[in-house]
């Protein structure tokens, strides 16, 4: 991801975060409290995720049960905290319990639902991989909330690798084609994201449209020179337009920088497999 796209997004989010965390929800879940009293509330609350999360559960290993048992004190004084209900998912999710972390996002969209609905969307497309019911919870973000990101992707790129993995390749192409132009409309080639492109590619390419898929994945890799992963489904749709010397003499390539660690970068695909990545070793 280029820097200019990381600095707007980490401005944006921390800004969000700081300005907004809790306080809908507070509102909401607390109708008739006058601001002195949210501020209290809050107030409190923030005091709960020092003790129990930043001097608790933080200071123990993610998959611990220390780090589940600190939460829990937290939430016993205060059950209505989200950022506790999410702490206390996420290592379920990396651990592969998606069912049971699960039960526990829920409770955080309950209680913040502009916070943490875009994140359990996010989880059940790349973790759950319950890509129906990922494309309601995006579909419903973008009602309540508009045109977003999370996890540097926006709701509709996420929505289209949904369709993806459903075999739904012609409508997926149509939600990154609109998307590919928004963004390249509002901020330019250099906001473009080589992942968001190799989808697109994708997309293009199970339906057997080698030459548009070519051209996307060429946009990829002027961003992502060594992306093997795009360097592997283009060798293949050059191997169908019968460039087979071209073809073989790329996936050698896509081989050695897939070996090499040149594949898809996502902060999550250490946990999970992402869809259409190639298994190297």
């Amino acid at each position: 991801m280029n820097f200019n796209r990381k600095v707007l997004l980490f401005l944006a989010i921390l800004i969000f975060f700081l300005n907004c965390k809790n306080k809908n929800d507070l509102k909401n879940k607390h109708i008739g409290k006058t601001e002195l009293e949210l501020k209290f509330i809050k107030q409190k609350q923030d005091s709960l995720i020092d003790i129990y999360l930043k001097n608790g559960a933080w200071k123990y290993p993610l998959y611990s049960s220390e780090w589940q048992s600190e939460i829990d004190k937290g939430l016993a004084i205060d059950s209505t905290i989200a950022y506790l209900w999410q702490q206390k998912a996420m290592p379920l999710f990396k651990q592969g319990k998606y069912e049971l972390g699960m039960i526990y996002i829920d409770k955080a969209v309950t209680y913040n639902r502009q916070r943490w609905q875009d994140y359990r969307a996010f989880i059940k497309c790349i973790f759950a991989k319950t890509y129906r019911e990922a494309i309601k919870d995006f579909e419903d973000c973008k009602k309540r909330f508009g045109y977003g990101y999370v996890m540097d992707h926006t709701y509709d790129f996420h929505i289209a690798l949904s369709y993806l993995q459903l075999n739904e390749f012609k409508k997926a192409e149509e939600i990154f084609k609109i998307d590919y132009e928004k963004q390249l409309r509002e901020h330019g080639e250099d906001w473009l994201h080589p992942v968001d492109l190799f989808y697109y590619g994708i997309s293009k390419y199970e339906q057997r449209k080698y030459l548009e898929a070519i051209d996307i994945f060429d946009l990829a890799l002027k961003i992502h020179t060594q992306f093997s992963d795009v360097q592997y489904y283009k060798a293949i749709s050059l191997g169908k337009i019968g460039k087979t010397n071209e073809a073989q003499e790329l996936l050698e390539t896509a081989k050695l920088n897939g070996k090499n660690g040149f594949t898809l970068n996502e902060d999550n695909a250490i946990y999970e497999r992402y869809p259409y990545q190639v298994r190297w070793q």
